[in-house]
């Protein structure tokens, strides 16, 4: 996932954010550098012509659902714990990605 660093990087306001609700209505817990919520997880979507395309959609749906509810320090997938990814070819060519992970900052 190394090819989608710039686009995840990209697809969140460089103004970071922490409006607090994380903490208030989820569990947190260190995980290495990264304080994570402990079982809250979001998930994305995204459809494309190719599977890069499709993945930036998808890590673009995840990271602003995720700063809109939390604000922009917990949006970067990037970042995100237990994630997983899956692509599959639709039928008219095109490629549809789901993505999921919890949040992390």
């Amino acid at each position: 996932m190394s090819a989608c660093g710039l686009v995840i990087a990209a697809g969140v306001p460089a103004v970071a954010d922490d409006n607090g609700l994380a903490g208030s209505i989820h569990d947190l817990r260190r995980e290495g550098r990264k304080l994570c919520q402990v079982d809250h997880w979001h998930y994305g979507s995204g459809v494309g012509s190719t599977k890069k395309a499709a993945l930036a959609d998808a890590v673009g749906s995840w990271q602003s659902f995720t700063a809109l509810e939390y604000g922009t320090d917990w949006a970067r997938f990037q970042k995100a714990n237990s994630r997983n990814v899956s692509c599959s070819n639709t039928g008219g060519g095109g490629v549809s990605c789901s993505i999921e992970g919890r949040p992390c900052r």
